[in-house]
C-alpha cells in the first residue's frame, strides 16, 4: 500500500511539473522575465518559487538534507516581496531556474523513496503523504496563477487546447433554472481527506435554512442582459463599497470584454472572439457578482449554502467528496486541469450533478460566495500560519468550486479559495441563490 502511495505521489509530482514546463516553455525568455501586470509576478518568479517551496518543505524539512540554494530563499518569499516589486529582484534567469527545479526534484524523489508516508507514520507532516500532497497542490495553484498571467499577456496566442464538450439533448433548457435545497444540518469541511489543507478542517455540523440555488452558473448571455438593462449605471444594485469601486475603476463589463457595434467581443489567451452566450460569465469581481445577483432578485450563496448544495446526500444523510460522489473527477464530470482553455457551455456535464441536481459546481469558473474568509470552529494551524491564518478576516471573500484552470489535486468540494473582492484577473464567475419562502417549502 505504501509503495502504491509513493508511486501516486511521484506521478502527481511529475504531472504538476509537466504543466509548469508547458506554461513556461510556451513563451520566450523576454516574456518569461517580463511582468505582464502589476497584479502578477513574472512567470520566471513563479517558476523558481515552486522549486523553492519544494526544497524548503521536502528537501530540508521532510528529508533533513542540506540546502540546494539557501541563497535564494529571500527572493522567493511571497510575504517578503510584493508582486509588483518582484521584477526588480535579482531573480534566477530562466535556464538557471529550470536547473534549480531539476536539482530539487532529484533530491525530492530520493527523499520520497526513503520516507515513511503511511497512514500510521509517526510524523504528522508526512502521514498519508501530506507534505508531498501540499507541494503538489502548491505547484498546481501556481500553475493556475501562471495561466492567469498568460491571459493578461499581450501578443500572439501561445497556448492551445480543444474546445470543451457541448451539451447533449436539450442542454440547460432541459433542467429547472433553480433547485430547492431543504433546510437542516449537514457536515461541512473534512477531518478525513488526507491532503485537505488546514482551512478545510475540521468537519463540523452546520444548520442551513431552506434556500434556492441556480442549477447552473450565470451565463454570458444572462450577464449581457444585465448590462443592457443599465446594471452598471444603477447604484440600486450595488453595495456602497461596490458602487464606489465600480466608479473608481470605471467598470462597464467583465474584464477582457469590449463592445463591437451590437455585439460583445472578448480576448481569450490572445484570441479575440465573440462572447459565447451559453458559457458561464468569466472575469467578474465580487462586487459585479453581487450587483448582478441583486438585479436578478437574488443574492450570492453563503459558503455553507454552496457546500451543502455541492456535497450533501439527503438519501444517505452524508457529505460526499464531490457533487457526484466520492470518486475523483473524470473528463465526463467537470472541466478542470487546463484541458480546455475556456468554460464549457452550461449543461455540458450532467454526470457532474450533485445529489440535488445542481450542475457544474466543480470546474469552469470559481464562484463567489458572500462569506468572508475565517477558520472553521476548532481550526488549528497546520503546518504553517502563512497558508491560511494570516489571511483570515473580512478583507477576503471565499470562492468555491474551481475553474477550468484548476487541477483536480487542488479542487475538492471542501476546497476553499479566497481573494480580494475587487479581483477580476482570476477565473471567477457567479451562481445565485435566494432564501426560500414558507409557501415554497410546504
Amino acid at each position: 500500500m505504501t509503495h502504491d502511495l509513493k508511486q501516486q505521489i511521484a506521478d502527481q509530482l511529475d504531472r504538476s511539473r509537466a504543466r509548469t514546463r508547458l506554461l513556461t516553455d510556451a513563451v520566450d525568455e523576454n516574456d518569461l522575465t517580463a511582468q505582464h501586470s502589476p497584479l502578477m509576478s513574472p512567470l520566471v518568479w513563479d517558476l523558481a518559487h515552486v522549486g523553492n517551496q519544494e526544497e524548503l518543505w521536502l528537501v530540508r524539512d521532510v528529508g533533513g538534507r542540506e540546502p540546494v540554494r539557501e541563497d535564494v530563499d529571500h527572493l522567493y518569499d511571497a510575504f517578503q516581496n510584493a508582486r509588483a516589486d518582484r521584477p526588480a529582484l535579482p531573480l534566477l534567469g530562466p535556464s538557471e531556474a529550470r536547473g534549480y527545479l531539476g536539482d530539487v526534484r532529484t533530491k525530492v524523489l530520493d527523499v520520497l523513496d526513503r520516507t515513511d508516508v503511511g497512514e500510521e507514520s509517526e510524523r504528522r507532516l508526512v502521514r498519508s503523504g501530506f507534505a508531498f500532497g501540499m507541494i503538489v497542490q502548491h505547484e498546481q495553484q501556481h500553475d493556475e496563477t501562471m495561466l492567469a498571467t498568460h491571459q493578461l499577456r499581450a501578443g500572439e496566442p501561445v497556448l492551445a487546447a480543444p474546445a470543451p464538450p457541448q451539451p447533449t439533448g436539450g442542454g440547460a433548457h432541459s433542467y429547472p433554472a433553480e433547485v430547492l435545497i431543504p433546510g437542516g444540518p449537514f457536515t461541512m469541511g473534512t477531518s478525513v481527506e488526507p491532503w485537505a489543507l488546514d482551512n478545510e478542517r475540521p468537519a463540523h455540523q452546520v444548520d442551513v435554512p431552506d434556500f434556492w440555488i441556480d442549477t447552473f452558473p450565470v451565463t454570458n448571455g444572462e450577464y449581457m442582459t444585465f448590462i443592457a438593462a443599465g446594471g452598471y449605471d444603477d447604484p440600486r444594485w450595488w453595495s456602497a463599497e461596490g458602487w464606489k469601486h465600480r466608479q473608481e475603476a470605471a467598470l462597464f463589463a467583465p474584464l477582457f470584454w469590449k463592445r463591437d457595434g451590437e455585439r460583445w467581443l472578448r480576448r481569450r489567451f490572445g484570441h479575440v472572439e465573440p462572447v459565447p452566450a451559453d458559457e458561464p460569465v468569466l472575469h467578474v469581481c465580487f462586487y459585479e457578482a453581487e450587483a448582478y445577483a441583486a438585479w436578478a432578485g437574488k443574492r450570492l450563496p453563503t459558503e455553507a449554502e454552496w457546500e451543502k448544495a455541492a456535497r450533501h446526500d439527503p438519501v444517505e444523510d452524508r457529505s460526499r467528496r464531490f457533487p457526484w460522489g466520492d470518486d475523483d473527477p473524470t473528463a465526463a464530470h467537470a472541466n478542470l486541469g487546463q484541458t480546455h482553455l475556456r468554460p464549457a457551455p452550461v449543461g455540458a456535464y450532467p454526470l457532474g450533478a450533485s445529489a440535488f441536481g445542481v450542475q457544474q459546481l466543480i470546474g469552469d469558473v470559481w464562484e463567489w460566495t458572500s462569506t468572508t474568509f475565517h477558520g472553521y470552529p476548532g481550526f488549528s494551524v497546520f503546518p504553517y500560519p502563512e497558508y491560511s491564518q494570516v489571511f483570515f478576516g473580512d478583507d477576503y471573500r471565499v470562492l468555491r468550486g474551481g475553474s477550468f484552470g484548476t487541477d483536480v489535486s487542488a479542487c475538492r468540494s471542501t476546497f476553499r479559495n479566497w481573494d480580494f473582492p475587487i479581483r477580476r484577473q482570476i477565473f471567477t464567475g457567479i451562481r445565485c441563490a435566494r432564501t426560500a419562502t414558507i409557501d415554497e417549502v410546504r
